[in-house]
């Protein structure tokens, strides 16, 4: 007998109807033959209600207060369904964070689950009962309530699922699936059939909004099937599994986070741990950094810009000002009015020219791009907000995501759930610190040069026609990056290509730079990609420090920096590459898998 997890939202079980609804739905599952585990949020509005009450009294409750209040709207809607489940004949049982056995760290507001235990829900669906969980809580050590954090019962209803060996986890909400963009912000979003781990955890980066990234990331590390659908009507909905859909279409979503705050340092001094000196300082505040851009330094002095959630801005800039001083950075700035547009596709790995038509799509649209930053599947710019929709609704249309590949549609009965076959001591002992970060790889390419355009004119389409005509010379380049310099109208390109191809590349630029014009073009003939990807990357704050600082140490200096959800990537010089690689690998040796 299988078991079914099902989780449902707070629009899910917003009013008494819903209610019944959603326990009609789970006791259908039960008579079909499977064990049900159901994983409920608080009604409705209920948890904005009670953050408001708390805040009219106190404008800056505890957060251990906040937890033992906030938890009790989960305890509400798991009572309640409970005896909506008995209304109609079948037995049920609802359980607190506490009661199922999820243990967590003691960080209120944000915990993160350290292990479930399993026995009580195991035995209770032995008698035949619909166990009804709370999701978004747990307790720590003192058996104090812990919650989540946002999209927390999502992480519940992910990781029960897992430590159970379910078949799935049916995630039911307002939607009735996951859309090529929010469509909520474009109407001709399509919903997809399908979505691999991959590329969903990069659009709930993004904020795709129906599920967070950190139940993503659970998935992927237990290999957990997940069907998104609707509550409220019938469909097919969205299943996201491991297993990549048809890459002929290079690109599959594209995913708009439109409360982004950028930060730029100029004139950091061009020498080994500057940047570990400052995103260490920024880990320590447990802000979460997103897109990283270090370009190439310039007489001992280099540029380094990031972003941020807008809404930890004001805490990054007390950060930076104490190391204003310390680092002798010549200048700070920010801004607050910023967006990330960002297309994704597993398809892209194996497709040239994407990167090209993403910057003509904006340039045509009279969009300036601010930043640039590339991964394998997944390509960021950062616009002005008040473009960001326009620039949204240019790469939807330029990649015709309204229209569905040939071949993207699996059946659910045909996806394997390969946990299944696995032994339960071996799956239960994983499961322990199940939300640590994993590294899958860390891996050195020495196969690449490096070539950067100097102050060319920051305007709409010189990304766009540099790209073009570097793609229409058959050149293959890697890594893309783009940052602004000083506020004064010029901006810098880097990007890389293999060993081959730098000749061509150079002669190109030179070209390029005559018609643009361009300050300087410089390169390095010999230079290293070193990478580190895994799960949980963005997720937890300080993996960019970790890494910074075993290369600040062994004196390595980094020429760029990229980031993206699942991998961090940097350029040092050639020689350096062995040395760097063993020493990230030190870096991460408690924590890479084998």
């Amino acid at each position: 007998m299988s078991i079914l997890v099902q989780k449902y939202g707070g629009t899910s079980v917003a009013d008494p109807d819903k209610i019944l609804a959603a326990a009609g739905k789970a006791v259908r599952a039960s008579q079909e033959g499977h064990q049900v585990v159901m994983v409920v949020s608080a009604m409705g509005k209920n948890t904005d209600m009670l953050v408001d009450l708390a805040r009219q009294i106190n404008q800056q409750p505890p957060a251990r207060e906040m937890d033992m209040l906030l938890s009790t709207g989960e305890q509400v809607s798991v009572a309640l369904m409970a005896m909506a489940i008995e209304s109609l004949g079948h037995q049920a049982v609802s359980l607190t964070g506490a009661q199922i056995g999820i243990r967590t760290d003691s960080t209120h507001t944000r915990a993160r689950i350290i292990s479930i235990s399993t026995e009580r829900i195991e035995q209770l669906l032995s008698e035949g009962q619909i166990v009804i969980a709370a999701g978004f809580q747990g307790t720590d050590e003192n058996f104090d309530i812990t919650t989540l954090g946002r999209g927390g019962s999502d992480t519940t209803a992910v990781a029960l699922a897992a430590v159970l060996g379910a078949a799935r986890c049916e995630i039911y909400t307002d939607v009735d699936g996951i859309y090529t963009t929010d469509p909520r912000k474009l109407a001709s979003a399509r919903r997809m059939s399908h979505v691999s781990y991959d590329e969903m955890l990069e659009l709930a980066s993004l904020g795709a909004g129906v599920m967070h990234s950190r139940s993503i990331e659970f998935a992927k590390k237990y290999s957990v099937p997940i069907l998104v659908q609707s509550s409220m009507v019938e469909g097919p909905g969205t299943i996201i599994t491991e297993i990549p859909a048809d890459l002929s279409k290079a690109v599959r979503g594209a995913a708009l986070a439109e409360d982004e705050a950028l930060v730029t340092l100029a004139g950091v001094p061009d020498i080994p741990g500057s940047s570990n000196e400052v995103f260490s300082q920024i880990a320590n505040q447990k802000i979460t950094v997103d897109m990283i851009v270090q370009n190439i330094g310039k007489e001992g002095h280099s540029g380094l810009s990031f972003t941020i959630p807008r809404e930890e801005l004001e805490m990054t800039m007390e950060v930076i000002e104490r190391l204003r001083q310390t680092l002798e950075i010549r200048d700070v700035s920010h801004s607050a009015d910023v967006s990330k547009v960002s297309v994704v596709g597993s398809g892209m790995a194996h497709q040239p020219g994407v990167a090209e038509k993403m910057f003509r799509s904006i340039s045509d649209a009279g969009i300036n791009v601010l930043m640039i930053t590339t991964s394998q599947i997944k390509i960021s710019v950062l616009v002005h907000k008040n473009d960001a929709r326009k620039a949204l609704e240019a790469v939807h249309d330029t990649f015709e995501l309204e229209t569905p590949a040939e071949n993207e549609l699996p059946q659910l009965s045909e996806i394997p759930n390969p946990r299944a076959e696995a032994e339960r001591v071996d799956v239960v002992d994983r499961l322990r610190g199940m939300e640590e970060i994993v590294i899958d790889e860390i891996s050195l390419d020495t196969n690449q040069s490096r070539i950067t355009l100097e102050g060319v004119p920051d305007r709409p389409g010189v990304a766009a026609m540099v790209f073009e005509r570097v793609a229409k010379a058959g050149i293959v380049v890697d890594m893309i990056v783009q940052s602004h310099l000083d506020g004064n109208g010029l901006a810098n390109i880097s990007f890389t290509v293999p060993h081959h191809d730098l000749k061509a590349a150079q002669e190109l630029c030179k070209e390029i730079a005559d018609e643009l014009p361009c300050q300087e073009i410089s390169s390095s003939p010999k230079a290293a990609k070193l990478s580190v990807s895994g799960i949980g990357l963005r997720s937890h704050t300080g993996v960019a420090h970790r890494m910074f600082k075993a290369l600040g140490v062994g004196g390595i200096n980094v020429e760029l920096t990229n980031t993206s959800e699942a991998r961090v990537n940097v350029i040092v010089a050639s020689d350096d590459g062995e040395q760097a690689l063993a020493l990230v690998k030190g870096a991460f040796a408690d924590i890479e898998r084998r």
